[in-house]
């Protein structure tokens, strides 16, 4: 059994996927996607989700794997990336975990143990109706040290936050590690600020033109609130925004190249704190020290 994992990071439009199908015909390997909003069935163009043609042939797991309805964490993701990455690895193959998501990265590479506090559903439902800044001071108010280190503009991690002091009365316990399962290599892909900008746009731009609009409506169409529609984020919210008349079509395009490069740069900030990637310009850097790794 080979016990090595390759992962391969980097911000939204870096060119991830096409490098990951490169490794993976190289070096026989499988792709276990580690995108939040790709698990979904249906969101498919807003996400960026590979398609059959584009596999090429190479397997791809955790895509599709829950309705938009269902609520998914981080939680339920890492166990079922190691079930995933532990079946790959028993058929000598070699896993590659690809995705833009931070922390279902850390999730998997680190073994994080998450704090067991069972969900209260109607703690959540009073919580989502407030926005963002109403939560993010509320946690700041009961744990600051956690406030310290959240995205104050994820509605879902900070409900979850002010959920877990609120039943257990004390504050959010921090991360716990395991050893970690597998001997890995982190693989970035690093951009200039402004290619990535570019890359951006080409990339919203192409999702537009190929229906990026009907998808939402079919969404929609299939039960989806706008809420649930907007709590996606990027392309899901300020398309749900656009289709509910609440802002133009021109406003819509320029909010989201604005927030899809925040984004980016919220990616990056995660990813520079890990100091075990690798950063690469190209294929070929990536190839060498993935052979490297993999001969050892």
């Amino acid at each position: 059994m080979i016990n090595k994992l390759l992962v391969i990071v980097g911000p939204t439009a870096s060119g991830k996927t096409g490098l990951s199908i490169k490794l993976a015909k190289n070096f026989n390997g499988e792709i276990v996607s580690a995108d939040s909003r790709q698990v979904y069935k249906g969101m498919d163009i807003g996400t960026g989700k590979i398609t059959q043609k584009e596999m090429q042939g190479v397997p791809h797991y955790l895509l599709n794997i829950v309705s938009p309805k269902t609520r998914f964490d981080v939680a339920k993701y890492r166990k079922k990336a190691l079930k995933t990455i532990k079946y790959i690895q028993k058929r000598n193959k070699l896993p590659i975990l690809i995705g833009g998501t931070g922390f279902y990265i850390q999730a998997v590479v680190d073994d994080i143990v998450f704090p067991k506090v069972k969900p209260d559903w109607k703690l959540r439902s009073l919580l989502e109706k407030k926005d963002a800044k109403f939560l993010f001071k509320e946690l700041n108010r009961l744990d600051p040290q956690r406030a310290e280190i959240i995205d104050k503009n994820n509605k879902r991690r900070l409900i979850r936050a002010i959920e877990i002091v609120k039943k257990t009365n004390k504050p959010v316990p921090p991360l716990k590690k395991n050893k970690p399962q597998f001997k890995i290599l982190m693989i970035g892909i690093k951009k200039e600020k402004k290619e990535l900008i570019s890359l951006i746009k080409k990339r919203l731009l192409k999702r537009l033109k190929n229906g990026m609009l009907a998808e939402v409506k079919k969404l929609r169409k299939s039960g989806l609130s706008w809420k649930r529609l907007e709590e996606f984020g990027l392309e899901y919210r300020y398309i749900a925004q656009y289709l509910q008349k609440k802002i133009t079509k021109e406003e819509m395009i320029e909010k989201l190249q604005k927030e899809i490069e925040h984004y980016a740069k919220r990616q990056m900030a995660w990813f520079k704190k890990d100091k075990r990637i690798r950063w690469i310009k190209n294929y070929s850097q990536a190839k060498k020290i993935s052979k490297n790794f993999i001969n050892k």
